[in-house]
């Protein structure tokens, strides 16, 4: 099956604007920094989600489910966008978080109770667990019982349709794939060539679509990933085995080249989604030199671990690199987030 037979529904305000950085990189001292703007997708005030969830409420519909349910985080980005699609579709939005119910709601938070979203609370025993251990142990409880509440909703005569965390699917990469296509024209309507796709990595749906769709169109740019939730080393693994197998599907059969993406695991800082330092400094650089927000959990560590990289010498001064922007912006207010001011 192809990307274009694919089902999709349109959700997304696109094509989303390209932007030169050109205060920032003359700051720098280093090469060209372009920004893909895909916080402005439109929908529940934007984010990279939507371009997967075009496909996943897609394939939704054409099973004819009538709820959708999927898991995250609290502030999770994912969650906002899929209520917020789900409600667009005619379709019930059904949230497990895999944290404790808040004593208040706030940011992303918020906007799903606007939704109406029916949410689920799960947590586990922290005792001497890490933020990571914690963050899977409520992840495997928050995916069971995703599982028993689509049982419990096929019994009473509905027709739920699970949507993995993240969104993480062949239609994720489809999303993805589709807007490496639209970077593309993009970019030759300026007459540029990028070096480098730059982006925050978790989930993994945007930056196996980007590689699928750079090696596709036999572009020459290379994929620089920031991990914001596993070792590199994991994340690679778990990258190239998606990429493989949504190769597979997709109907492509060229040789996948492994040089052509990289992970980069330096910039966690303590865990997922807990602000760094780093982080938010990169963020009140971008904010004060380009007038742009990013986010505490993705892109501002991403934009930190390019901003040290350009610094270190890494990048070429005639290198063009594209930072995909993925959202996450109302998690600029959530409650906790002035702790790290």
């Amino acid at each position: 099956m192809s990307v274009e037979d694919m089902p999709r529904v349109r959700l997304a305000n696109l094509p989303t604007p390209l932007q030169e950085m050109t205060r920032l990189s003359r700051l720098l001292g280093g090469p060209r920094l372009f920004i893909k703007r895909d916080d402005l997708t439109g929908l529940a005030l934007g984010g990279n989600k939507l371009r997967m969830l075009e496909y996943l409420i897609g394939d939704a519909l054409n099973k004819g489910a009538d709820t959708i349910i999927t898991s995250g985080y609290l502030q999770s980005n994912h969650c906002r966008l899929t209520a917020a699609a789900a409600r667009m579709a005619g379709l019930e939005p059904v949230i497990v978080f895999n944290e404790e119910c808040p004593k208040k709601f706030s940011g992303n938070m918020i906007i799903n109770h606007f939704f109406g979203a029916k949410m689920y609370f799960v947590s586990a025993e922290k005792k001497s667990l890490s933020p990571q251990q914690y963050h899977e142990e409520c992840a495997k409880k928050s995916d069971q019982l995703v599982q028993e509440i689509s049982r419990k909703l096929k019994k009473e005569g509905k027709k739920p349709y699970v949507i993995p965390r993240g969104g993480r699917s062949l239609f994720g990469t489809a999303g993805y794939f589709t807007a490496t296509i639209e970077i593309y024209h993009q970019l030759l309507d300026i007459g540029i060539k990028a070096s480098y796709f730059v982006l925050p990595v978790a989930s993994n749906g945007t930056i196996t679509g980007l590689i699928l769709g750079s090696q596709a169109l036999s572009l020459e740019n290379k994929v620089l990933g920031f991990s914001v939730l596993r070792y590199a080393s994991d994340a690679k693994k778990l990258i190239m085995e998606e990429i493989e197998k949504d190769a597979i599907s997709l109907g492509y059969k060229f040789p996948l080249d492994r040089e052509k993406f990289d992970i980069n695991d330096s910039y966690i800082g303590d865990g997922y989604a807990i602000p760094s330092k780093e982080g938010m400094q990169a963020m009140k650089l971008l904010a004060r030199t380009e007038g742009i927000l990013l986010d505490p959990t993705y892109t501002g560590k991403a934009m930190a671990g390019l901003i040290d990289m350009i610094r270190k010498g890494y990048f070429h001064k005639d290198d063009k690199i594209v930072f995909i922007h993925t959202g996450g912006l109302p998690i600029l207010f959530a409650d906790y987030l002035a702790d790290y001011l």
